[in-house]
């Protein structure tokens, strides 16, 4: 008998039973017999049916049960915790411990509720008498309340609505298996208030070694949203709030798995960590920022005049596109009938630099020159540079690279100023003999919005 989870049994929970206490000869007390009655009854519908009941708009009010009105009660299984000091005042739970098709979520007007209701806890909710409807665009349970159309149910009369089920003789406690989902996934409405693990995902490199929360301008903690990436480049937030209480947890610069339970507040999902425990970063960080790069193949012989891609296009399975720095990639562009890559830091947001590097890969022990086309507009400084490097791994960090300058090979334009040029030849640079193996050109476009902005064009990209 676990009578540590009995007693945590509370609002309700259970019903303590009977209990016997007999003396032996050698005047040593047996433990007490303890036995947990449910205080509801059977389920009459799944949590499914239940959130079915919930208007497109308002809120639908369970009626209380009477002749004509029967009890309305189903099953649910916690996956939030408030021991840390995320969801203040709040339980979510879903339907099934593994493999849940819906979440929901109600408010308690009480802290503390990882005590009564710890992670994994069999609920069983009466909802006769609830409320059910969309706040902020999800779908939450609670009850009538002057001020509001869902409120938080009170301290009170908990037990009321909410109960604990028995298992044996004492609270029916469930492993939770989290889903695995990736960052694009999460972003799904189905999967809002259900408990997910999201796999080979770290924070962006400009919040390493950041603490997980922020403070304001008298230096108390705030409402934090940090930045998720995977290695596609898909992103999402992890949320703490301002009670968090890890607070000295600081951004690893590692990547790895995170567990969280999967939050929406109006169009913006906010996915939400019971504690620190629930990030596991321990794995190498990967690049971010990568567009393509799925099918490689190290010619020494091509040429590559883009004209098989659709413009605006910026995924390119042969070549690697990646935004090192920003968010802007090379875009297919056309103009005259004639397709090419373009890349320009004009129009973007104040202050960001953009360091995109498009990368083509070769075989150089076969290769023997370089060639390609490159056209200029509104030229304003220098933003492109042309590199050779052979111990680049795919999917790493650039900085992981060697990168050998072959710029001044080539004749880039300086000009026009007011307008755009045309692509020309920039020259044909005869690759050294002692440059072999696998490796690629690497073509880096480095300016900034608020400074070097010049646009650049490429074609004809040629190895023989």
């Amino acid at each position: 008998m676990n009578i540590k989870n009995f007693l945590k049994i509370t609002l309700g929970a259970a019903i303590l039973g009977a209990t016997q206490i007999s003396c032996i000869q050698d005047d040593k007390w047996d433990a007490p017999e303890i036995t947990c009655n449910n205080k509801f009854s059977a389920p009459t519908m799944t949590m499914a049916q239940f959130m079915a009941l919930s208007p497109a708009a308002g809120v639908y009010t369970v009626p209380a049960q009477d002749a004509t009105h029967p009890e309305v009660i189903f099953d649910g299984y916690v996956v939030s915790s408030d021991a840390n000091g995320n969801f203040y005042k709040t339980l979510i739970f879903q339907d099934k411990p593994e493999n849940p098709t819906v979440g929901l979520v109600v408010g308690i007007n009480k802290s503390m509720n990882y005590t009564d209701f710890p992670v994994g806890a069999h609920i069983r909710i009466r909802a006769n008498g609830m409320v059910i409807g969309k706040s902020n665009d999800v779908i939450t349970l609670g009850v009538k309340d002057p001020d509001y159309d869902i409120g938080r149910i009170p301290e009170s009369i908990i037990g009321r609505f909410i109960s604990g089920v028995c298992n044996g003789n004492g609270l029916d406690i469930a492993t939770i298996v989290p889903q695995e989902l990736t960052l694009t996934q999460i972003k799904d409405p189905k999967y809002v208030n259900t408990l997910a693990i999201v796999k080979n995902v770290q924070f962006t490199k400009g919040e390493i070694g950041m603490a997980l929360m922020n403070k304001n301008s008298a230096g108390a903690y705030v409402d934090t949203d940090r930045t998720l990436v995977d290695a596609s480049g898909a992103k999402g937030i992890v949320r703490t709030d301002a009670f968090f209480k890890p607070t000295s947890y600081i951004i690893p610069d590692k990547s790895g798995n995170i567990t969280l339970v999967v939050s929406k507040y109006g169009s913006n999902y906010q996915n939400i960590i019971r504690g620190v425990s629930d990030i596991n970063f321990t794995g190498t960080r990967f690049a971010e920022g990568i567009l393509g790069g799925t099918a490689l193949t190290y010619s020494g012989a091509f040429t590559e005049n883009f004209e098989s891609y659709a413009v605006d296009n910026a995924l390119f399975p042969k070549y690697i596109n990646y935004s090192f720095t920003g968010s802007r990639s090379w875009q297919i562009k056309s103009f005259n009938a004639n397709k090419y890559i373009q890349m320009s830091a004009n129009g973007g947001t104040a202050n960001t630099a953009y360091d995109t590097y498009f990368m083509v890969p070769v075989d150089f022990t076969a290769a023997n020159t370089l060639a390609f086309r490159v056209n200029v507009g509104y030229y304003n400084g220098a933003a492109l540079k042309v590199y050779t490097t052979t111990n680049y791994t795919p999917g790493t960090e650039i900085t992981t690279a060697t990168l050998n300058d072959i710029t001044s090979n080539f004749t880039i334009p300086t000009g026009p100023t007011g307008t755009y040029g045309v692509l020309a030849p920039a020259g044909t640079y005869g690759l050294p003999t002692g440059l072999t193996g696998n490796g690629f050109i690497v073509f880096k476009y480095e300016g900034n919005s608020s400074g070097i902005t010049t646009t650049y064009q490429l074609d004809d990209i040629t190895v023989n």
